[in-house]
């Protein structure tokens, strides 16, 4: 596992000891990155359910000024510590260990206006993908802002979270990758 682009392209990045985390492969990653991107001037980025931190990792590395980590697990927040320090990003970053729920309540405290949310929970929590919906409904996402959901092909997301629409879908194996933006109004709304 790298950092694949950016000012911080070629950085090994250290996987999350065991066996709770599914790291995002490089292939996919990379994937990503090309579809909503690939580079970035600004903004906050937020990786939920964050494991190792690499794609918040990434996106910092593209040109996201602030990238908030969000996970729950000790060796996870450990990783993602280590992996800022090799990278040197520590100043452009926050990592929170609470849950997600709790999570999106602060930022809706902080009325946080977020470019770039990564959804990754553990595939079989489903029901954390509901939180992406959460925060477009407290009004948490910009208005160019992105979301990009990595679930299980047997997971069925919804084509709408709230403002927010489906705009591109993609298969890699048997992980699927949800990219939303926001839907634009029709003339006349």
């Amino acid at each position: 596992m790298r950092v694949i682009s950016g000012s911080k392209k070629g950085l090994p990045l250290k996987a999350v000891p065991g066996t709770n985390t599914r790291p995002t492969t490089d292939k996919v990653k990379e994937s990503i990155f090309n579809m909503i991107g690939p580079y970035f001037d600004g903004g906050i980025a937020v990786d939920l359910f964050a494991g190792s931190g690499n794609l918040g990792i990434e996106s910092l590395s593209r040109g996201i000024d602030l990238c908030i980590f969000i996970e729950k697990d000790q060796k996870a927040i450990q990783t993602i510590n280590e992996n800022l320090k090799k990278c040197r990003l520590e100043d452009s970053s926050e990592i929170y260990k609470i849950d997600a729920a709790r999570a999106v309540k602060a930022f809706e405290k902080r009325e946080l206006k977020i470019e770039l949310l990564f959804v990754d929970p553990p595939y079989n929590k489903t029901v954390f993908y509901d939180l992406a919906e959460k925060i477009v409904e407290v009004g948490c996402m910009s208005d160019s802002g992105i979301i990009v959901c990595e679930h299980d092909k047997t997971v069925g997301l919804a084509t709408d979270l709230g403002t927010f629409t489906l705009a591109r879908r993609e298969t890699y194996g048997g992980t699927i990758i949800s990219i939303y933006r926001r839907r634009l109004e029709e003339e006349g709304d």
